[in-house]
């Protein structure tokens, strides 16, 4: 998995509140797990019409923010069912961190587990980006883990986020939880022999 420490580009709106993991990732995509050809299917109602074309007016279909990696979002993104599916779809999409005020649980746990933070921010930021980056002059962002911090380019804010230390460490260094739990291995040996022996005395 890809770690997240330090990322800049282009941002998109995208504050409409609660889009949920079905609008996102709608159930005609989920037909198998190599995570292929997921990227067509995120918010696929939104940015193509009946006949499959692009929907013009879509924001993600308009230059600069189709190639966003960034999108600031509505209050409870990714709320509804638990299909993992909607992030690997953002993933495909070149997505690398979502900002909003709140996040469906289940899926800003899939979004860590997939090396894609989902990051709170008040309310009060939240509709400042997404005013400022709705100017194509003015929509790129860096995002830092290891400050913990939002710049927008736009305006040079820099705005501090909190995140879960473990979540945190995680993406930072690319990996997922069976991978965290590896980087214990040694510990988790000596335990086990240490349980065991005093087992043996019993």
């Amino acid at each position: 998995m890809e770690a997240f420490v330090c990322e800049q580009g282009r941002a998109a709106a995208l504050p409409m509140p609660n889009l949920d993991t079905d609008q996102i990732m709608p159930k005609q995509f989920l037909k198998g797990i190599d995570r292929q050809g997921l990227a067509r299917g995120v918010l696929h109602a939104w940015r193509f019409d009946a006949s499959g074309d692009p929907r013009p007016d879509f924001v993600l279909n308009q230059a600069p923010w189709a190639r966003a990696c960034f999108w600031v979002v509505g209050p409870n993104f990714g709320c509804g069912s638990s299909r993992e599916h909607a992030v690997w779809g953002l993933k495909e999409l070149g997505i690398r961190a979502l900002i909003g005020t709140s996040f469906g649980g289940i899926f800003g746990d899939n979004c860590a587990r997939n090396g894609m933070p989902a990051l709170c921010l008040p309310p009060e930021q939240v509709e400042r980006l997404s005013a400022l980056i709705q100017d194509p002059q003015r929509c790129e962002l860096r995002s830092d883990l290891s400050s913990q911090v939002v710049t927008s380019f736009g305006d040079g804010v820099a705005c501090r986020f909190e995140i879960d230390p473990w979540q945190r460490d995680m993406l930072m260094q690319g990996l997922d939880p069976v991978g965290m739990t590896l980087t214990r291995a040694q510990a988790i040996r000596d335990f086990e022999a240490n349980y065991f022996s005093l087992g043996e005395g019993a």
